[in-house]
């Protein structure tokens, strides 16, 4: 088990074939309806998807055989930059971390363009523009770069919350711990998995969208 986190920062981490301990959060929103559920720090949330008590986990990791190895075939994590030709802004984007929310493409499809290469466009809208429909990606995929002020992503207060048959969205700040990424660690915002299917575990893939993810088992004995 980790050490303790005497900093009560957000602190997830996945541990091996098994849930998502988390500390530093007295509760998980439900994005259904913005309710909240209390709970313990630490706090041991599913990720196998077979929980009779999502979000927690009540040990059906166990017994399902869930495994949190990532699939050979999945989109590889790689961060690609693309710089506006004003040079203001740089809009970096990891198609590997996409959980396919099309917060970007339904917001701004000049921009973020479907089945077209180069997928960013940062010439397509305003910097302002694409910098407000970046902060809304809920996975992480997409980050902004500012060259000629101090703006930055990652003020809001850490939270983590789920989303009906979706994963966990976690937002300003989190310690993700002993998970690597080839542009550095996750510090802002991030989508994990907790159907249990992502492909690029333990981060969500957009496979809740096919597969028979119970959304319904969502703690109601919790309330």
């Amino acid at each position: 088990m980790p050490d303790p986190n005497p900093d009560d920062r957000l602190r997830v981490s996945p541990m091996d074939d098994g849930p998502f301990l988390v500390e530093g959060a007295s509760s998980i929103t439900r994005m259904r309806d913005g309710s909240s559920l209390d709970m313990s720090s630490p706090a041991a949330l599913c990720r196998c998807g077979g929980s009779g008590n999502k979000p927690f986990c009540d040990g059906s990791h166990a017994r399902n055989g869930f495994s949190d190895a990532k699939d050979p075939n999945r989109v590889p994590d790689e961060r690609r930059s693309y710089t506006s030709s004003d040079g203001r802004i740089t809009v970096h984007d990891n198609r590997g971390l996409c959980a396919h929310a099309g917060v970007c493409t339904d917001n701004l499809a000049a921009v973020f363009r479907l089945r077209t290469e180069p997928f960013v466009d940062p010439d397509g809208a305003p910097a302002d523009e694409i910098a407000a429909v970046v902060g809304g990606c809920p996975s992480g995929a997409l980050t902004v770069t500012w060259h000629d002020d101090d703006r930055s992503q990652g003020s809001a207060e850490p939270s983590i919350a789920f989303a009906p048959g979706g994963p966990y969205i976690i937002s300003g700040g989190v310690d993700l711990i002993d998970v690597e990424l080839p542009d550095g660690p996750v510090t802002d915002h991030c989508a994990l998995c907790r159907c249990g299917a992502s492909t690029n575990k333990p981060f969500c893939s957009g496979k809740h969208w096919t597969v028979d993810f119970d959304q319904d088992a969502e703690s109601d004995a919790a309330d």
